[in-house]
């Protein structure tokens, strides 16, 4: 089958799943509960139906997460689980030293790289409203790249960091988009495209410079003011407002200084998401096509509609095999059921700080449920993971004001959601 017949399988395959139906995301209250972790941990869980798996027993993920951030000197941790759409939150520890303000499931969060999977939608939502391709040249959108060696890559490879071998970050020298250009237009690679994959924020950047050119707005704009409120996450920023500047958490670097984000070149684009626990949950249970639960009573119901539920699993179809892991639009996934060691093995630090063999799939492989699919996501300041199973309707987000080993969440994140497994 050639890669075109493929997509085009894949692309009947994604409006199956869009149904043409829309997702309702339900409101119910949440019950509060009370203890005490490095200043304050505040627990809140809504009551779980009657076919829903059973959460973890509280006092086990409080003993882990108290050893966590023992271990790792974490200011504050929060933790968002849902099964069948029905959530738990629990908050641990403080947003910020100086405050002293308990994290909240409201609290924001910068997740870094886990914004390349918000990047990855919309430029999935850009192709389903026929703005783009993810065969098209990145160039079609930025003109100044036709007849460069990154103008032969396509957004496929942008999105799967296999377009011949980009660094991990922009060079410090690009302070503008004029150097950006320039960069990129003298760029060469490294490796045959589609052959490699080397973890690359340039990479995933330009994906979202073109996702946004092809809607003809600003990266942010497309963002904010698109596909956030279409995905019903309004309490998920590029740029926090200063309305809500009380709730954004305070990051904290090794040296325990104050610590936050950078603008710079692609950053917006690359890991540039301010969310919360309570937001981003809801974000998993819109890519696994359940409904979700709001701990905000009488709240009328938000609402993903077909073109934005056939997005968010166009992100889901699986393009590279690198070891045990395959390599979607942004996301990663495994086979499940999966070991705790394979886990930890694709979410290594050389899997972002070496290159890799990749492996094509063709045709590439169409969303499954049957997959254990993640990301991380760190800035200088903050640790992030998320994590579902499709399949089950279960799933995890975990974030803290402190980069944490990956290994670390990894392992609170497949304690939490395999608990009920064994």
């Amino acid at each position: 089958m050639s890669f075109h017949a493929a997509r085009r399988a894949i692309s009947q395959t994604l409006a199956a799943i869009a149904g043409g139906a829309m997702f309702s995301v339900l409101a119910v209250p949440v019950v509060q509960a009370g203890g005490l972790v490095a200043d304050s941990v505040r627990s809140a869980a809504s009551a779980q139906s009657n076919n829903a798996e059973p959460v973890p027993p509280s006092a086990n993920v409080d003993d882990a997460v108290q050893a966590l951030m023992r271990e790792y000197d974490v200011a504050g941790l929060a933790i968002a689980v849902t099964r069948e759409g029905r959530h738990e939150f629990r908050s641990y520890g403080v947003a910020s030293l100086q405050t002293h303000a308990p994290v909240d499931p409201d609290t924001l969060f910068e997740v870094g790289s886990i914004s390349k999977t918000f990047t990855a939608t919309l430029a999935t939502y850009a192709q389903v409203l026929g703005k783009l391709t993810l065969e098209d040249s990145p160039a079609r959108f930025v003109p100044a790249l036709k007849g460069t060696e990154f103008g032969k890559l396509n957004l496929i490879h942008l999105g799967t960091h296999t377009g011949g071998g980009f660094p991990l970050q922009v060079p410090d020298a690009v302070k503008d988009d004029a150097q950006l250009m320039a960069y990129l237009a003298a760029w060469a690679p490294r490796y045959a495209p589609g052959t490699t994959r080397t973890y690359a924020n340039p990479s995933i950047g330009m994906l979202g410079v073109a996702a946004a050119k092809s809607l003809e707005q600003p990266f942010a704009q497309a963002m904010e003011q698109t596909l956030l409120p279409k995905l019903g996450l309004a309490n998920t920023y590029i740029n926090v407002p200063a309305a809500k500047m009380s709730a954004y958490a305070q990051g904290y670097n090794k040296q325990n200084a104050p610590v936050r984000v950078n603008p710079g070149v692609l950053a917006a684009e690359a890991y540039g998401i301010k969310t919360s626990a309570s937001d981003l949950i809801r974000f998993v249970d819109a890519n696994m096509g359940v409904a979700s639960e709001s701990r905000m009573p009488g709240r009328k119901p938000n609402v993903v509609n077909a073109e934005v539920a056939q997005a968010l699993a166009a992100t889901h179809v699986g393009y590279y095999e690198i070891g045990p892991m395959t390599q979607d639009l942004a996301w990663e996934q495994l086979a499940y059921p999966v070991t705790l060691d394979d886990l930890l093995t694709a979410n290594a630090g050389t899997m972002n700080s070496q290159s890799q063999p990749a492996k094509a799939l063709n045709p590439p492989q169409a969303p499954r449920g049957d997959v254990w699919i993640n990301k991380t996501g760190s800035t200088n300041g903050f640790g992030a993971y998320v994590a579902f199973v499709p399949a089950r309707k279960i799933g995890v987000v975990i974030l803290a004001n402190r980069n944490i080993p990956n290994e670390a969440r990894v392992r609170l994140a497949y304690r939490i959601l395999e608990a009920g497994s064994h």
